[in-house]
């Protein structure tokens, strides 16, 4: 059975030892040869990096993979036993992760609660109004079938972030296509120039969105899994958790 994970990277870094994870270095075209698999071989998009950050890895392995599971995990962020933890003894194994899939259809991220609803949230965080107007256009040309479920999701305060996945192969890649159509059909129509340049990482940020608009639709079962976290101080893992209560607390306090 093949199983691959891609661990998207930018950098050298710690890498797990388990075979199932394969580092791949995101944005590598025209950049320095880390020694990992670079996005930038076979049917790619390595060049769109800046907007697409690590959707460019998650492309690359739907387009030059057959594996029966794949999944996409950060070089500093891995599923694992505790939100709390720093320590790579805390991912979880591919014996775990499979585990899981008995009785779900994926393996995501924690659940993450906003202080405002997920429309409001991504005004603030990346976009603007005439973005998310065309992105919704994007999405009734694409998948018009989504489209109350687009609705749905924005006009309440949770989301899966991260862009990270883990399930069948069949199921990865029929995400992907779902995704790459929408962002593919939305990129023409947006003008970058007006954001700064963190903003304009938007598509590795809608994306994120998107995935749970996705998962709605589809109705999948659901295995949310706290993140191992290899750079984020105790203090701020911490300041993250008691932002999580205190978000949904006034969400629900303003309604």
């Amino acid at each position: 059975m093949d199983i691959k994970i891609i661990v998207a990277t930018h950098k050298k870094y710690w890498m797990p030892s388990d075979d199932i994870y394969l580092p791949v270095h995101v944005g590598k075209k025209g950049k320095t040869d880390l020694g990992y698999q670079g996005d930038d071989t076979g049917d790619n998009i390595s060049e769109k990096n800046p907007n697409y950050c690590e959707l460019t890895g998650l492309y690359w392995i739907w387009k030059n993979t057959k594996d029966d599971y794949k999944g996409l995990v950060h070089y500093r962020r891995y599923f694992g036993k505790s939100d709390f933890s720093s320590s790579f003894e805390q991912i979880y194994s591919y014996d775990e992760l499979k585990g899981f899939l008995q009785d779900h259809d994926l393996v995501t991220s924690y659940v993450a609660n906003f202080k405002q609803n997920a429309h409001d949230e991504i005004m603030i965080h990346c976009c603007t109004e005439e973005i998310f107007g065309k992105l919704r256009a994007s999405v009734a040309k694409c998948s018009p079938e989504y489209l109350s479920d687009f609705d749905k999701f924005f006009n309440q305060n949770k989301a899966v972030l991260f862009n990270m996945m883990f399930c069948r192969g069949d199921l990865f890649d029929e995400y992907c296509q779902w995704l790459f159509t929408i962002l593919f059909n939305l990129e023409p129509q947006v003008d970058l120039s007006s954001l700064n340049a963190y903003q304009q990482r938007l598509y590795g940020f809608l994306s994120e969105r998107l995935l749970n608009i996705w998962i709605s639709h589809k109705e999948l079962k659901v295995k949310h899994l706290p993140i191992v976290n290899t750079e984020m101080p105790m203090k701020e893992k911490i300041t993250n958790y008691r932002r999580q209560i205190t978000n949904q607390i006034f969400y629900t306090l303003k309604k």
